[in-house]
């Protein structure tokens, strides 16, 4: 087994994923975070840091060709995937790769040949981050952004179905508001201990 190992980062819209995600680039620059393939267009000032930009077609090639370790589509929008050349080099180097994925990509990786937990070839890691309470999410979902009752509505439904998948990771951290160094430590600690 390589010395590497893959991490997901999963939960809800509004549950600090990307404030955690950032405090682990800065500080620990040991980490690899793949890049996402995407077909949505690249917006001004935009770098090459976090995406790859393809086109449709370049996309659904790399489908066929089998480039993907998961992919999705965003509201009948733009594509998203994971590409395996983000991901396995690094591992086979015994690097921790850190991947922040929806519970769509979640269910999809921990099914891949590569990573399915007893006959996958590499190790990987998930990680749950569960919000305070539900009133606590739908406060920073409102607080993003003014929205309908119907969009709270479908986000509200959205955000339930991904807590109910929370159990099938390997570690769940609860994201208590105001003690965001602490769950940080705990994500920490989590990839740590795991590796």
């Amino acid at each position: 087994m390589p010395s590497g190992k893959l991490v997901l980062i999963i939960g809800p819209s509004g549950v600090g994923k990307s404030v955690i995600l950032k405090a682990l680039r800065d500080r620990h620059p040991e980490f690899i975070f793949p890049r996402s393939a995407t077909t949505r267009p690249r917006r001004p000032g935009e770098g090459d840091d976090l995406y790859h930009f393809v086109s449709e077609d370049d996309f659904s090639q790399w489908l066929k060709d089998g480039k993907f370790l998961e992919f999705a589509q965003v509201h009948a929008g733009p594509r998203y995937g994971t590409l395996l050349s983000e991901i396995v080099p690094p591992i086979e180097k015994g690097y921790t790769v850190i991947r922040e994925v929806d519970v769509q990509g979640f269910e999809s990786i921990r099914v891949h040949p590569l990573f399915a937990k007893k006959e996958g070839r590499y190790p990987l890691l998930t990680i749950f981050i569960l919000p305070e309470s539900e009133s606590q999410l739908i406060d920073h979902i409102r607080k993003r952004a003014p929205m309908s009752d119907e969009e709270l509505a479908r986000r509200l439904k959205s955000m339930r179905n991904e807590l109910a998948v929370a159990p099938q990771t390997d570690v769940q951290i609860q994201n208590i508001e105001g003690g965001l160094e602490k769950t940080i430590a705990m994500v920490e600690g989590a990839i740590d201990r795991n590796g």
